[in-house]
């Protein structure tokens, strides 16, 4: 047991914990990326409570993050409990539903760019036509607008593999038990409350943990789509670290600002 233990934890603490060591004690100096460097201690990290841009981008990203959760589990849940039958010609349409995973995030935000253009793109073009939106409507000029656009986008294109995952938790689930429930009188919606969602607990907190993750991490969809504006209306915390650390060339001050993000990803990521 031990001696399989050992090599675990030996890699875990070269390719974490020793990098993890080293960018503390960068974000305890003015690192400038390249020159002379000297210790600050937490000047860094009292200068955080005083940085606007970072306190927004932070909250933005946790409105971000609260906004497309839920609608990626819900999404995903809906399609697994359509595709979890074991049917003749199901796998296609498991295969369409999961595609949009499969392109990836960052060529579907060079997509929107082109049907989000206002006049010439499919999404004015087609919600004009619907009368749900004027023609000509700007969508990545107001940050409310682009919230919306951006997390449509995201749920669309990442509730594949919420899909998946919650598939393969539900597959596993044995048939028995819905035909024992459906004996008793128990209706679709009871046995899927009181069967399938319990058993498929560590699914949940896998496909949530991931989602949460993602979003609280989100950076090139913003980047690509939005840059950060107008302004910094739309910038992640993300986006602020890359901003102060690789343009700013403050990467002592970048780096404070990423382990206090860490922080927040671990006490979520433990809560949930």
């Amino acid at each position: 047991g031990l001696g399989l233990t050992l090599p675990a934890f030996a890699v875990v603490a070269v390719f974490f914990f020793v990098p993890l060591g080293w960018a503390f004690y960068i974000s305890l100096t003015n690192w400038p990326l390249v020159g002379a460097y000297h210790y600050v201690g937490f000047a860094n990290y009292t200068a955080l409570v005083h940085d606007s841009v970072f306190l927004h981008s932070l909250l933005f990203t946790l409105e971000y993050t609260a906004i497309v959760t839920p609608c990626i589990f819900v999404v995903g849940y809906g399609l697994a409990v359509l595709i979890r039958r074991r049917v003749k010609g199901i796998g296609i349409f498991r295969t369409m539903y999961f595609l949009p995973t499969v392109v990836g995030v960052t060529t579907i935000s060079f997509m929107a760019i082109l049907e989000l253009q206002p006049n010439s793109g499919l999404v004015d073009f087609v919600l004009s036509e619907l009368h749900l939106a004027a023609a000509g409507t700007a969508w990545l000029a107001s940050p409310g607008l682009a919230l919306i656009v951006i997390s449509v986008m995201v749920i669309w294109g990442t509730s594949g593999m919420t899909m998946v995952i919650l598939m393969a938790g539900m597959m596993g689930i044995p048939e028995d038990l819905y035909q024992a429930a459906a004996v008793d009188g128990a209706s679709r919606w009871a046995r899927e409350w009181r069967i399938t969602v319990p058993l498929l607990r560590r699914s949940i907190a896998l496909s949530l943990i991931i989602s949460v993750i993602g979003s609280i991490l989100a950076f090139n969809q913003f980047q690509i789509i939005t840059g950060g504006g107008p302004g910094t209306s739309t910038t992640t915390v993300v986006q602020w670290i890359y901003e102060v650390g690789f343009t700013q060339f403050h990467l002592g001050y970048a780096t404070a600002m990423s382990i206090v993000l860490l922080v927040i990803v671990v006490l979520i990521s433990a809560t949930q």
